[in-house]
Protein backbone atom coordinates (compact mmCIF):
# COMPACT_ATOMS: atom_id res chain seq x y z
CA UNK A 1 0.00 0.00 0.00
CA UNK A 2 1.35 3.42 -0.97
CA UNK A 3 1.99 6.29 1.44
CA UNK A 4 -1.08 8.19 0.28
CA UNK A 5 -3.34 5.17 0.69
CA UNK A 6 -1.84 4.39 4.10
CA UNK A 7 -2.40 7.97 5.24
CA UNK A 8 -6.00 7.79 4.06
CA UNK A 9 -6.50 4.55 5.98
CA UNK A 10 -5.08 6.14 9.15
CA UNK A 11 -7.40 9.11 8.78
CA UNK A 12 -10.35 6.76 8.31
CA UNK A 13 -9.30 4.74 11.33
CA UNK A 14 -9.44 7.79 13.62
CA UNK A 15 -12.41 9.30 11.75
CA UNK A 16 -10.65 12.62 11.38
CA UNK A 17 -13.91 14.27 10.24
CA UNK A 18 -15.31 13.76 13.75
CA UNK A 19 -12.87 16.42 14.99
CA UNK A 20 -15.79 18.74 14.22
CA UNK A 21 -17.34 17.64 17.54
CA UNK A 22 -14.59 18.80 19.91
CA UNK A 23 -12.50 21.37 18.02
CA UNK A 24 -15.14 24.15 17.90
CA UNK A 25 -15.55 23.87 21.69
CA UNK A 26 -11.79 24.21 22.15
CA UNK A 27 -11.91 27.35 20.01
CA UNK A 28 -14.90 28.60 21.99
CA UNK A 29 -12.92 28.23 25.23
CA UNK A 30 -9.86 29.94 23.77
CA UNK A 31 -11.68 32.92 22.24
CA UNK A 32 -13.84 33.51 25.32
CA UNK A 33 -10.83 33.18 27.64
CA UNK A 34 -8.85 35.69 25.58
CA UNK A 35 -11.83 37.99 25.10
CA UNK A 36 -11.37 37.70 21.34
CA UNK A 37 -8.59 36.50 19.07
CA UNK A 38 -6.17 34.40 21.21
CA UNK A 39 -3.22 34.92 18.87
CA UNK A 40 -1.79 32.73 16.13
CA UNK A 41 0.53 30.79 18.43
CA UNK A 42 -2.20 29.72 20.83
CA UNK A 43 -4.63 29.05 17.96
CA UNK A 44 -2.25 26.84 15.96
CA UNK A 45 -0.83 24.94 18.95
CA UNK A 46 -4.32 24.38 20.35
CA UNK A 47 -5.48 23.02 16.98
CA UNK A 48 -2.48 20.68 16.74
CA UNK A 49 -2.94 19.50 20.33
CA UNK A 50 -6.66 18.83 19.92
CA UNK A 51 -6.29 16.90 16.67
CA UNK A 52 -3.37 14.92 18.13
CA UNK A 53 -5.07 13.92 21.38
CA UNK A 54 -8.32 13.06 19.63
CA UNK A 55 -6.45 10.93 17.10
CA UNK A 56 -4.59 9.25 19.98
CA UNK A 57 -7.85 8.47 21.77
CA UNK A 58 -9.50 7.05 18.64
CA UNK A 59 -6.49 4.91 17.70
CA UNK A 60 -6.27 3.59 21.26
CA UNK A 61 -9.97 2.75 21.16
CA UNK A 62 -9.60 0.92 17.86
CA UNK A 63 -6.63 -1.05 19.19
CA UNK A 64 -8.13 -2.20 22.49
CA UNK A 65 -11.53 -2.88 20.89
CA UNK A 66 -10.01 -4.95 18.09
CA UNK A 67 -11.32 -8.29 19.48
CA UNK A 68 -14.86 -6.87 19.57
CA UNK A 69 -14.74 -4.90 16.32
CA UNK A 70 -13.58 -7.99 14.43
CA UNK A 71 -16.80 -9.78 15.46
CA UNK A 72 -19.19 -6.89 14.90
CA UNK A 73 -20.64 -6.69 11.35
CA UNK A 74 -21.08 -2.92 11.72
CA UNK A 75 -17.32 -2.41 12.25
CA UNK A 76 -16.00 -5.08 9.87
CA UNK A 77 -14.78 -2.51 7.31
CA UNK A 78 -12.55 -0.58 9.72
CA UNK A 79 -8.91 -0.39 8.49
CA UNK A 80 -7.50 -2.23 11.48
CA UNK A 81 -9.91 -5.11 10.81
CA UNK A 82 -9.32 -5.29 7.05
CA UNK A 83 -5.54 -5.18 7.45
CA UNK A 84 -5.07 -1.80 5.76
CA UNK A 85 -3.46 -0.73 9.04
CA UNK A 86 -1.47 -3.17 11.19
CA UNK A 87 -1.31 -3.32 14.97
CA UNK A 88 2.35 -2.29 14.85
CA UNK A 89 1.53 0.73 12.68
CA UNK A 90 -1.26 1.68 15.09
CA UNK A 91 1.15 1.56 18.04
CA UNK A 92 3.62 3.76 16.13
CA UNK A 93 0.80 6.18 15.35
CA UNK A 94 -0.16 6.24 19.04
CA UNK A 95 3.38 7.11 20.08
CA UNK A 96 3.64 9.83 17.43
CA UNK A 97 0.35 11.51 18.32
CA UNK A 98 1.17 11.38 22.04
CA UNK A 99 4.53 13.10 21.43
CA UNK A 100 2.95 15.75 19.18
CA UNK A 101 0.29 16.42 21.82
CA UNK A 102 2.84 16.81 24.63
CA UNK A 103 5.02 19.12 22.52
CA UNK A 104 2.04 21.26 21.50
CA UNK A 105 0.92 21.52 25.15
CA UNK A 106 4.46 22.49 26.18
CA UNK A 107 4.44 25.22 23.56
CA UNK A 108 1.28 26.72 25.03
CA UNK A 109 2.13 27.14 28.71
CA UNK A 110 3.22 25.32 31.86
CA UNK A 111 -0.31 24.40 32.98
CA UNK A 112 -1.12 22.78 29.64
CA UNK A 113 2.12 20.78 29.87
CA UNK A 114 1.40 19.62 33.44
CA UNK A 115 -2.12 18.49 32.54
CA UNK A 116 -1.23 16.91 29.18
CA UNK A 117 -0.24 13.45 30.54
CA UNK A 118 -3.47 13.30 32.57
CA UNK A 119 -5.46 14.13 29.44
CA UNK A 120 -3.73 11.30 27.55
CA UNK A 121 -4.41 8.79 30.34
CA UNK A 122 -8.06 9.79 30.61
CA UNK A 123 -8.59 9.71 26.85
CA UNK A 124 -7.24 6.16 26.80
CA UNK A 125 -9.10 5.00 29.91
CA UNK A 126 -12.57 5.66 28.54
CA UNK A 127 -12.10 2.85 26.00
CA UNK A 128 -12.21 0.32 28.85
CA UNK A 129 -15.30 1.65 30.63
CA UNK A 130 -17.77 -0.21 28.42
CA UNK A 131 -16.37 -3.42 29.88
CA UNK A 132 -17.62 -2.68 33.38
CA UNK A 133 -20.12 0.22 33.52
CA UNK A 134 -23.10 1.55 31.63
CA UNK A 135 -21.79 5.03 32.46
CA UNK A 136 -19.31 4.63 29.61
CA UNK A 137 -21.22 7.24 27.60
CA UNK A 138 -20.52 9.87 30.24
CA UNK A 139 -16.86 8.82 30.43
CA UNK A 140 -16.59 9.51 26.71
CA UNK A 141 -18.46 12.78 27.21
CA UNK A 142 -15.96 13.88 29.85
CA UNK A 143 -13.08 13.26 27.43
CA UNK A 144 -14.57 15.59 24.82
CA UNK A 145 -15.66 17.88 27.66
CA UNK A 146 -12.00 18.69 28.22
CA UNK A 147 -12.01 20.60 24.90
CA UNK A 148 -13.41 23.92 26.22
CA UNK A 149 -11.21 23.59 29.32
CA UNK A 150 -8.13 23.06 27.15
CA UNK A 151 -9.15 26.00 25.01
CA UNK A 152 -9.65 28.19 28.07
CA UNK A 153 -6.16 27.59 29.51
CA UNK A 154 -4.40 27.75 26.13
CA UNK A 155 -4.10 31.59 26.01
CA UNK A 156 -3.53 31.91 29.79
CA UNK A 157 -2.88 29.29 32.51
CA UNK A 158 -5.86 29.94 34.78
CA UNK A 159 -9.18 28.24 35.53
CA UNK A 160 -12.57 29.90 35.92
CA UNK A 161 -16.28 29.03 36.13
CA UNK A 162 -17.21 29.26 32.40
CA UNK A 163 -14.99 26.40 31.20
CA UNK A 164 -16.34 24.16 33.98
CA UNK A 165 -19.91 24.86 32.87
CA UNK A 166 -19.00 24.26 29.23
CA UNK A 167 -17.22 21.05 30.29
CA UNK A 168 -20.45 19.81 31.86
CA UNK A 169 -22.44 20.91 28.82
CA UNK A 170 -20.19 19.01 26.41
CA UNK A 171 -20.13 15.96 28.71
CA UNK A 172 -23.92 15.65 28.73
CA UNK A 173 -24.18 16.52 25.03
CA UNK A 174 -21.73 13.82 23.97
CA UNK A 175 -23.20 11.27 26.39
CA UNK A 176 -26.64 11.90 24.93
CA UNK A 177 -25.67 11.31 21.32
CA UNK A 178 -23.37 8.40 22.24
CA UNK A 179 -26.36 6.69 23.87
CA UNK A 180 -28.23 7.16 20.59
CA UNK A 181 -25.29 5.77 18.63
CA UNK A 182 -25.14 2.71 20.93
CA UNK A 183 -28.68 1.80 19.92
CA UNK A 184 -27.15 0.17 16.83
CA UNK A 185 -25.25 -2.39 18.91
CA UNK A 186 -27.76 -3.45 21.56
CA UNK A 187 -27.79 -7.16 20.70
CA UNK A 188 -24.05 -7.30 20.04
CA UNK A 189 -23.26 -5.63 23.38
CA UNK A 190 -25.51 -8.04 25.25
CA UNK A 191 -23.98 -11.08 23.56
CA UNK A 192 -20.44 -9.91 24.34
CA UNK A 193 -21.01 -8.75 27.93
CA UNK A 194 -20.42 -5.10 27.04
CA UNK A 195 -22.21 -2.48 29.09
CA UNK A 196 -24.15 0.39 27.58
CA UNK A 197 -27.36 2.08 28.62
CA UNK A 198 -29.36 0.68 25.67
CA UNK A 199 -28.02 -2.84 26.26
CA UNK A 200 -28.56 -2.73 30.02
CA UNK A 201 -31.85 -0.83 30.27
CA UNK A 202 -33.46 -1.23 26.86
CA UNK A 203 -34.16 1.09 23.93
CA UNK A 204 -37.03 3.14 25.38
CA UNK A 205 -35.30 3.99 28.71
CA UNK A 206 -32.13 4.79 26.75
CA UNK A 207 -34.01 7.30 24.59
CA UNK A 208 -35.37 8.97 27.74
CA UNK A 209 -31.91 9.19 29.32
CA UNK A 210 -30.43 10.57 26.09
CA UNK A 211 -33.16 13.20 25.99
CA UNK A 212 -32.56 14.19 29.63
CA UNK A 213 -28.82 14.35 28.96
CA UNK A 214 -29.43 16.84 26.17
CA UNK A 215 -31.73 18.89 28.39
CA UNK A 216 -28.85 19.10 30.88
CA UNK A 217 -26.45 19.96 28.07
CA UNK A 218 -28.67 22.83 26.93
CA UNK A 219 -28.88 24.17 30.49
CA UNK A 220 -25.11 24.07 31.00
CA UNK A 221 -24.47 25.72 27.62
CA UNK A 222 -26.87 28.46 28.70
CA UNK A 223 -25.15 28.86 32.08
CA UNK A 224 -21.72 28.84 30.43
CA UNK A 225 -22.65 31.75 28.18
CA UNK A 226 -24.12 33.61 31.16
CA UNK A 227 -21.01 33.05 33.31
CA UNK A 228 -18.78 34.20 30.44
CA UNK A 229 -20.83 37.40 30.03
CA UNK A 230 -21.59 36.63 26.40
CA UNK A 231 -24.20 38.77 24.67
CA UNK A 232 -27.39 38.16 22.72
CA UNK A 233 -25.90 36.53 19.55
CA UNK A 234 -24.70 33.61 21.67
CA UNK A 235 -28.05 33.17 23.38
CA UNK A 236 -29.88 33.36 20.06
CA UNK A 237 -27.59 30.63 18.75
CA UNK A 238 -28.13 28.69 21.96
CA UNK A 239 -31.91 28.75 21.38
CA UNK A 240 -31.41 27.39 17.85
CA UNK A 241 -29.06 24.68 19.15
CA UNK A 242 -31.57 23.67 21.82
CA UNK A 243 -34.17 23.35 19.09
CA UNK A 244 -31.85 21.19 16.97
CA UNK A 245 -31.24 18.87 19.92
CA UNK A 246 -34.99 18.55 20.42
CA UNK A 247 -35.49 17.79 16.72
CA UNK A 248 -32.73 15.19 16.90
CA UNK A 249 -34.81 13.17 19.35
CA UNK A 250 -37.89 13.42 17.18
CA UNK A 251 -35.96 11.68 14.39
CA UNK A 252 -35.32 8.53 16.41
CA UNK A 253 -38.08 6.26 17.64
CA UNK A 254 -37.88 2.91 19.47
CA UNK A 255 -39.15 1.08 16.38
CA UNK A 256 -37.22 3.16 13.83
CA UNK A 257 -33.46 3.65 14.28
CA UNK A 258 -32.75 4.34 10.60
CA UNK A 259 -31.81 7.99 11.24
CA UNK A 260 -29.31 7.39 14.05
CA UNK A 261 -26.31 8.26 11.87
CA UNK A 262 -27.95 11.50 10.70
CA UNK A 263 -28.59 12.49 14.31
CA UNK A 264 -25.12 11.38 15.38
CA UNK A 265 -22.97 13.17 12.83
CA UNK A 266 -24.85 15.79 10.83
CA UNK A 267 -26.88 17.44 13.58
CA UNK A 268 -24.24 17.20 16.30
CA UNK A 269 -21.58 18.62 14.01
CA UNK A 270 -23.87 21.61 13.44
CA UNK A 271 -24.35 22.09 17.20
CA UNK A 272 -20.66 22.47 18.06
CA UNK A 273 -19.91 24.81 15.17
CA UNK A 274 -23.02 26.92 15.81
CA UNK A 275 -22.21 27.50 19.48
CA UNK A 276 -18.66 28.53 18.63
CA UNK A 277 -19.86 30.95 15.95
CA UNK A 278 -22.46 32.35 18.37
CA UNK A 279 -19.75 33.01 20.95
CA UNK A 280 -17.45 34.49 18.30
CA UNK A 281 -20.10 36.94 17.06
CA UNK A 282 -20.93 37.79 20.65
CA UNK A 283 -17.31 38.68 21.36
CA UNK A 284 -17.13 40.75 18.21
Amino acid sequence: MGTLAKTGALLRMVKIEHSVFALPFAYLGAFVSAGGWPGWRAFILLTVAMVAVRSFAMAWNRLVDLPYDSRNPRTAARPLITGEITVRETKTFLAATAVVFILAAAGLNWLCLVLAPLALVWSAFYSYTKRFTLMCHFALGSVLGLAPVAGWIAPRPAFSLPPILFFLGVTFWVAGFDILYALQDVEFDRENDLHSIPAELGVKPALVIARLSHVNAALFFLLGGWAAWLSWPYFLTWAIVAGVMLWEHRLIKPDDLSKVNMAFFTLNGVISIALFLGALISLA
